[in-house]
């Protein structure tokens, strides 16, 4: 059990330790984008239900691969709060709460709304490209996802979940998630599947743009000759760990 427990600390002890302070320091103010995504997210919920507001909804909020590039993109950032109308609807409310609420707190908002958009929008242009490709190839897609409704936090969360993990050096945790992305395609080749491992790797590249914004900060100051690895994304560090320090 000691070793199990040592295991634990080493993968978990510093991102539980940052959310866990956090939130006995503050409370819900720790997290206010959060819980402003949840009452969006449940504020679309209801007005797509309704008779005069589900065309409203599908105007400023879903996207889809058979839409103009440029109206998608416009769609973009609040499809991410448009829950799909065939899942229920606590389940994109509580992992908006719980992957969400853990980014925020320990990326801060911006960084959070960064990633998770980033992810979002890695999922909407690879349905694109994957239409393109058609079918016959590994990455393709059937013309008829074309119409699918793309939209959700699905995507968002899983590069937030995957963003986080790295930074804090949850490995482990890292390369479950994704290996459990990997699963669902296999088992499941649609489009949403297809969607979260384009939206890990748009959060990779990301990551790398970061790190590379950091190293060259770092290297007009004179500090360092190359990057500090994984946890050495964003600005200030805590003391001797690599890891981010405590949001103000």
């Amino acid at each position: 059990m000691s070793t199990l427990s040592r295991l634990a600390r080493a993968e978990w002890g510093p991102l539980y330790s940052t959310v866990r302070d956090r939130l006995v320091a503050r409370r819900w103010r720790a997290i206010p984008v959060t819980l402003a995504a949840v009452c969006l997210t449940a504020a679309f919920q209801y007005v797509q239900n309704q008779s005069w507001g589900y065309q409203f909804v599908q105007n400023i909020g879903c996207v889809r691969a058979e839409d103009p590039l440029g109206l998608s993109l416009l769609r973009t950032p609040l499809s991410l709060f448009v829950p799909a109308l065939d899942l229920p609807v606590w389940g994109a409310l509580a992992q908006i709460l719980l992957v969400f609420g853990i980014a925020e707190i320990c990326l801060g908002p911006w960084r959070m709304l960064l990633i998770g958009y980033a992810a979002t929008l890695g999922g909407t242009l690879y349905a694109r490209l994957g239409i393109e490709l058609g079918p016959d190839n590994w990455i393709g897609l059937p013309a008829s996802d074309a119409q699918v409704v793309d939209t959700g936090p699905s995507a968002a969360v899983v590069g937030l979940a995957v963003y986080v993990c790295w930074r804090y050096r949850a490995y482990a945790t890292g390369a479950f998630v994704i290996v459990l992305m990997v699963v669902e395609v296999l088992v499941k080749n649609n489009l949403a599947g297809k969607e979260h491992l384009a939206a890990i790797a748009g959060v990779v590249v990301v990551t790398v743009a970061l790190d590379a914004a950091v190293w060259a900060r770092q290297r007009v100051r004179g500090g360092t000759s190359g990057p500090r690895g994984p946890g050495s994304g964003g600005a200030g560090r805590g003391s001797g760990s690599g890891l981010p320090p405590m949001r103000s």
